[in-house]
């Protein structure tokens, strides 16, 4: 679709539109009265300069004609000087009075005046707007502007409902939603144009509905203008003639296309009979470089004698079609060549026949070759023509009749042999040998393939299958079913044997065949079902099977599943197993498995007794989850109501040993620190508790940040400093200054150091020193506490990261929760933990803390 571009606007617009944007009209209405009303204002003003100028001068004058009639007539007056200055300046406001009323009558005239004026003038204006909207709202077309830079359009106008475009603004811009998608794809990038370039368009677009659209795109004022015209009537028509020629154009050029890619030689010729058009193949025939090059250099393809006898013979009615021959590439070929007469010229076709002959040959040699085939085949064969004589056998065929090849190479006929083979005793003795043989030789006489089975007097069958060929005559092939047979016999044996074994089967098994009708059913599967042999004999359908189980089983949804899996034409059928539960409380094991020749095996086993005992554990392991649950709940809910209590007790505590409360005698001082110290510890197994209980409902987070790991190492130092010395015991700090920062949850691993540490000092001899060595091994982080204790029996060894298992000989007992708090924070850490311990040589636990990659929190699952 051709776009048209033409240079950006500015000022006006093109097309059907105004010479000038009503906006642009408004604008310069409003500067021409609002000129006027400043004109009017600095005459108002300029007269009242003038009035007030006339009131001084006239006052002035007053005074002078009163000092000059003074000086004239100073004894004829009977006013003194001071009336008279006073007469003056009173008529002279008066006359100023006057004269400024005269005035400002005038120039309130005028005022109204201007204003009718400006009122006028507006009036046309909003006319002029109103006409010039009522143009652009045309339901025939809809305006989309778009001021400079990013801003959002304005629309103006409508579509008409049957061009289906959207009214609605925000859905008119999605042109892929109700234009066809070539039409929105250039509409698309003709406006990234036209906005972003200011290169304006003029094409026709395409809805969903076949309607013609015309788009122009203009830029006028530094705004993008974009109009959509619904075509009626005459444009309407041309816009379709144009689409349509387009569309027949790339048609025309899809034919050639396809022509050209023809390995026949094709060509199109004028009314003059020179080329116009050839294809690929044609080129390569006529041995140019290209086709373009055959065309401008006139080269046929055939002779002139056969051009001449294609002009002369065809018509419009009746094309040219027969063969030709012709060289190509220095070889003579014969070509099958049809030539089509039209109103601007002609078109013709070549297809090269030279092979036919070689085909004729090759047939020929092909059939020597079959012949030698047959005759190599285990399988007797026979052909006799329509005379009904031999005409060929195989050494099969001699082999199975035992004849004189004198006999066979005199091509006796179909009657003579068949006598020959009874006078021999070969055939099957029949009870009327003429109705027989006439049976025998119908063959002759019909197009239909005849089967029979002969049983020889040597205890041998064969399947004779005889087989009329269209143009006479009849191949005869004799299949020796012997073995076949005897195969047969033992399978039917086989088969019977298996039927007694599945009518013993404990499980119910039934057989469907394709179609979907049962083949075989043993007793248990209706004694399972409740059926009888009428509702499962054979040629039964499932779906009569499925309405009989609807008695013993409320759900058709397995049962339709079983004919969807026996009805299906998959390749692949695959097999299914499940359960069924029975009105009556059994429970029924089923398996659909595949069988050959499309057939299908459902077995149902009885698992009453497992399905209950089952039931029963599941039972019972659902009340330990809830058990657990309960157990979890009630640890969670009094940790948080202990806490409370707990701290209150450990703040009056430290309260009660303030100075300002008052003093304390030392009996009361010991118990108070009693009751700090057990408060303490109290609090710590409730946090601990509280903890393990928050890990084990899977919603403790960590709190990643970055942090050195000197200054963790100085933390724990100084928050373990107390209980170190309440135990005598020296702790010492072994780690490399400048090990860097581990990004880790920094409450949580200084828990952990705590937690090892305490323990560690508690199992301390007095006096001795605890070691906490720290060292990094790429972004793995170990921290490993060492004491000089009793160690740890290897009994005891694996149970000391148990929940409330407390270690004997300690100097203080606990709840038996510190290593299980360090093993889960260290696991959600994504570390390990392991300790090593004999007796009487100390205990060594080893913490494996990675670095995160980034800071962040995670919840722990």
């Amino acid at each position: 679709m051709a776009v048209k571009h033409t240079a950006p606007l500015s000022g006006r617009c093109r097309g059907d539109g105004c010479d000038e944007a009503p906006s642009s009209i408004s604008q310069r209405t409003a500067g021409r009265v609002a000129k006027k009303r400043i004109l009017g204002l600095g005459r108002l003003f300029y007269s009242a300069r003038a009035a007030l100028a006339g009131t001084a001068l006239s006052g002035v004058a007053g005074i002078a004609l009163a000092q000059a009639q003074e000086r004239t007539l100073p004894a004829a007056r009977m006013f003194s000087s001071f009336e008279v200055i006073f007469s003056s300046v009173t008529v002279g406001a008066i006359a100023a009075a006057l004269l400024s009323t005269v005035w400002l009558v005038r120039q309130r005239g005028n005022l109204e005046a201007e204003s009718q004026e400006m009122r006028g003038a507006l009036s046309d204006a909003q006319q002029r707007i109103s006409k010039y909207e009522a143009l652009i709202a045309d339901k025939n077309r809809r305006i989309v502007i778009w001021e400079a830079g990013p801003s959002r359009p304005e629309f103006l106008g409508q579509l008409p409902p049957e061009t289906g475009a959207p009214s609605e603004d925000r859905d008119f811009l999605a042109f892929g939603r109700w234009m066809r998608p070539h039409s929105a794809t250039e509409l698309e990038h003709a406006i990234e144009g036209l906005r972003g370039q200011a290169r304006s368009f003029d094409m026709v677009v395409e809805t969903n509905r076949d309607e013609i659209l015309e788009v122009q795109g203009r830029v006028s004022g530094g705004k993008a203008f974009i109009r959509f015209i619904a075509l009626n009537n005459l444009r309407a028509e041309l816009a379709e003639l144009k689409i349509e020629r387009e569309r027949l154009v790339t048609s025309i050029g899809m034919f050639q296309s396809l022509l050209d890619a023809l390995e026949q030689p094709v060509w199109q010729r004028d009314l003059d009979g020179k080329l116009a058009w050839v294809n690929h193949a044609y080129g390569e025939a006529v041995e140019a470089s290209n086709a373009a090059h055959a065309v401008n250099e006139a080269r046929e393809f055939l002779g002139t004698i056969a051009r001449e006898k294609i002009r002369a013979t065809a018509t419009i009615n009746a094309p040219f079609h027969d063969r030709v021959s012709t060289v190509v590439r220095g070889n003579r070929s014969v070509f099958e060549v049809v030539d089509v007469i039209g109103k601007t010229g002609s078109a013709g076709m070549a297809i090269d026949v030279s092979e036919a002959e070689t085909i004729r040959a090759e047939l020929d040699r092909t059939l020597k070759s079959h012949a030698e085939t047959l005759d190599h085949l285990a399988t007797p064969v026979a052909i006799f023509d329509r005379e009904q004589r031999l005409q060929f056998y195989n050494q099969a065929f001699v082999r199975l009749w035992d004849l004189d090849l004198g006999f066979l190479e005199s091509r006796p006929d179909h009657n003579e042999l068949l006598d020959r083979l009874r006078s021999q005793n070969k055939l099957p003795e029949q009870l009327n040998w003429r109705n027989w043989k006439e049976s025998v030789l119908s063959v002759y006489r019909s197009l239909d393939t005849q089967t029979n089975r002969w049983h020889l007097p040597n205890a041998q069958t064969l399947q004779v299958i005889a087989t009329a060929h269209p143009q006479g005559g009849v191949t005869w092939v004799f299949e020796n079913l012997t073995e076949q047979v005897d195969l047969e016999t033992r399978y039917n044996t086989l088969v019977k044997v298996q039927g007694e074994t599945i009518d013993h089967l404990a499980e119910g098994v039934a057989v469907f065949g394709p179609d979907g009708r049962i083949r075989l059913s043993n007793p248990a599967f209706r004694a399972l079902w409740g059926l009888t042999e009428d509702q499962t004999k054979p040629g039964m359908h499932i779906k009569a099977i499925e309405a009989a189980c609807m008695m013993e089983y409320d759900k058709a949804d397995g049962w339709r599943l079983f004919g969807q899996m026996l009805t299906n034409f998959d390749d692949e059928r695959p097999s299914l197993q499940g359960t069924f539960e029975l009105f009556s409380g059994i429970v029924l094991d089923y398996a659909v498995i595949p069988l050959p020749n499309a057939q299908t095996m459902l077995t149902f086993v009885n698992m009453t007794d497992s399905a209950r005992a089952e039931r029963a554990l599941k039972e019972k392991n659902e009340a330990l989850r809830k058990a657990d649950e309960l157990k979890n709940d009630f640890v969670q809910h009094v940790s948080y109501e202990l806490r409370s209590p707990l701290t209150n007790i450990i703040g009056f505590t430290d309260l009660l040993k303030t100075p300002g409360i008052g003093p304390l005698n030392e009996r009361q001082t010991e118990y108070v620190d009693h009751i700090s110290t057990s408060s303490s510890v109290l609090l710590t197994i409730v946090n601990d508790i509280l903890d393990l209980a928050t890990v084990d409902a899977g919603i403790m987070e960590l709190n990643y940040a970055e942090m050195d790991i000197d200054d963790l190492l100085d933390d724990v130092a100084m928050q373990i400093a107390d209980r170190l010395q309440e135990n005598a015991v020296m702790l010492e700090i072994v780690a490399a200054r400048g090990m860097g920062t581990i990004v880790a949850d920094q409450q949580r691993l200084k828990q952990i150091l705590i937690k090892l540490i305490t323990n560690a000092a508690n199992f301390a001899p007095e006096g001795s020193t605890v070691t906490l060595s720290s060292w990094r091994n790429g972004v793995n982080f170990f921290f490993s506490v060492t004491d000089q204790g009793p160690g740890i029996a290897e009994d005891v060894l694996k149970t000391v990261f148990d929940r409330f298992s407390s270690g004997k000989g300690g100097k203080r007992s606990g709840a038996g929760l510190g290593l299980s708090i360090v093993e889960s924070f260290v696991h959600l850490h994504k570390g390990d933990v392991k300790i090593d311990s004999r007796p009487g040589e100390g205990t060594t636990v080893v913490c494996r803390i990675p670095s995160a990659v980034t800071a962040r929190s995670v919840a722990a699952e």
